[in-house]
């Protein structure tokens, strides 16, 4: 048996072992990725006799985490050939992965787990929740029918608009989110048109004030709406003629409507100093604490950090080794820790935490990146 990355030219090869394991999904969606998406990203296998067994993707994504820019990955793809599980090669597939990102410098690698428990053990930790709706029938969007605007599918010429637009409005929205340039929205309307959809635009008065994407296999899905918010009303009606259009009731995702709060997408810190530096300290706040982490994959992190940050510093956390500790985090609690998904008391509950009053109260001036929005399917 052999791990190894393949070759580009060599990533064709494991389409076979993903409509075998994936076999929900649609050959024009396989069309998409494997021409577009396996371009630049990487795969790792399991080899038997030159046969794939198992298989792990990982998909490039230019991220900004506050006010840096860094490249990530988000794992995909992750399957086993039916004869060859429990074997403990997706365990493999996933050190192998997480130490070639770490060799990088990447801050933290993403997924969407198809079951938390799966992860958990690799320390992964819940980072970001989505809001859903159920299925919405036209009359139960708020109609307001109006001439002046108008809705339509974007075109690949459109791109640059819808960059521009997510960029100007929206940008600043999220502590943690995809960079959304021209090659995203291209990308993005390849990925719709696979699941039968697109890009809807929104325009008024000649401008745009609202786009989303949606996707028509299984269900009539609508994903990311972005919209103006003098135009919720314009996009409630866009919803309810796009139900309308295809005959079939509408789920919304990631739409602030939602109503159901779903735990969506897991994290795993990478390269701990990197990280760290991503960070900032609370407005008006100095910081200054050491703690000693546990990262039993990544041994590289385990160490003891020093994390300062203030006005001298403008803000930025600057993190070095030191010798002197005032606790114990876990790789896995530090990363529900930062990203605001467990408070600092919480984290301090995980099983292998210690911490001194001292340090829960000065981890408490960091500035924890509540606002994520990792929307993204493949």
């Amino acid at each position: 048996m052999e791990l190894r990355k393949l070759e580009q030219k060599e990533h064709g090869n494991t389409r076979k072992l993903w409509e075998t394991v994936f076999s929900e999904d649609t050959r024009e969606f396989l069309d998409y990725y494997y021409f577009l998406k396996t371009r630049d990203n990487e795969i790792f296998v399991m080899e038997e006799e030159g046969r794939i067994c198992s298989m792990i993707h990982l998909n490039p994504y230019t991220l900004r985490i506050e006010e840096d820019f860094r490249l990530c990955h988000y794992i995909v793809g992750v399957a086993t050939g039916e004869p060859f599980r429990k074997r403990g090669y997706m365990g493999m597939l996933l050190r192998r992965a997480m130490q070639e990102m770490y060799g990088r410098k990447e801050p933290f690698t993403f997924l969407m787990p198809a079951a938390e428990k799966i992860y958990t053990p690799y320390d992964f930790r819940f980072v970001y929740d989505q809001r859903q709706t159920e299925e919405l029938k036209p009359e139960d969007f708020l109609r307001t029918p109006d001439t002046s605007v108008l809705f339509q599918d974007a075109s690949l010429g459109d791109a640059r608009e819808a960059a521009a637009f997510a960029e100007t409005h929206f940008a600043g929205n999220s502590q943690v989110c995809a960079r959304r340039d021209e090659a995203y929205y291209q990308t993005l309307m390849f990925e719709q048109q696979s699941e039968r959809g697109g890009l809807r635009l929104i325009r008024a008065e000649g401008r745009l004030v609202g786009l989303f994407a949606y996707g028509d296999e299984d269900a009539l899905e609508i994903r990311e709406p972005l919209y103006l918010p003098e135009y919720e009303w314009a996009f409630q009606e866009a919803a309810a003629r796009l139900a309308e259009e295809r005959g079939r009731a509408v789920k919304l995702y990631a739409w602030e409507g939602g109503a159901k709060k779903q735990p969506l997408i897991m994290a795993r810190l990478l390269h701990l100093e990197t990280m760290l530096s991503c960070m900032k300290v609370r407005q008006g706040e100095e910081m200054d604490c050491s703690f000693a982490v546990l990262d039993s994959i990544l041994p590289q992190n385990s160490r003891i950090w020093r994390i300062r940050g203030g006005a001298d510093t403008n803000r930025k956390v600057l993190a070095q080794e030191t010798e002197d500790s005032e606790g114990v985090i876990t790789i896995g609690a530090l990363a529900g820790l930062l990203f605001g998904y467990r408070s600092v008391k919480e984290a301090a509950r995980e099983e292998d935490v210690f911490m001194t009053e001292h340090l829960k109260r000065e981890l408490e001036k960091l500035q924890v990146l509540k606002t994520v929005c990792l929307n993204e399917i493949v």
